[in-house]
């Protein structure tokens, strides 16, 4: 099986020593994504909402680059700083995921989302 790393600039770029994503085979595994705006260098600023867009805008741009998209998602994994957003994270979440069937998925409050941002995303995705 082919491991390969997926890069790309327009999304965050890890701020740290891990990749956005990696492709391992036909599966691909993108790094927790934050509402970070690649154009900028910033954080945005924003409710849950906004945050989540960009967020899902820079797992969709991963995705792209390694030849997927957001259909691919198989699991999501998502962390919010307060699960009072969790009903405006759903209503942006079925904005980027439709039925039948939407992805398995695990929503969790953390304190380990840093203070600039109200939610942290990564996702696996299969190809077909």
């Amino acid at each position: 099986m082919i491991i390969e790393p997926i890069k790309t600039k327009k999304s965050t770029m890890p701020p740290g020593p891990y990749a956005q994503a990696y492709r391992a085979g036909n599966t691909i595994y993108v790094s927790g994504q934050v509402p970070f705006n690649p154009d900028t260098g910033k954080p945005i600023s924003g409710g849950i909402k906004e945050q989540t867009r960009l967020t899902f805008e820079n797992i969709s741009a991963v995705l792209d680059a390694g030849g997927a998209s957001l259909k691919n998602v198989v699991k999501v994994n998502a962390w919010l700083r307060d699960l009072k957003d969790f009903s405006g994270f759903n209503a942006v979440y079925k904005e980027y995921f439709t039925e039948p069937p939407y992805p398995a998925r695990t929503t969790l409050q953390s304190g380990a989302v840093l203070p600039e941002f109200l939610i942290e995303v990564e996702v696996t995705a299969v190809l077909r």
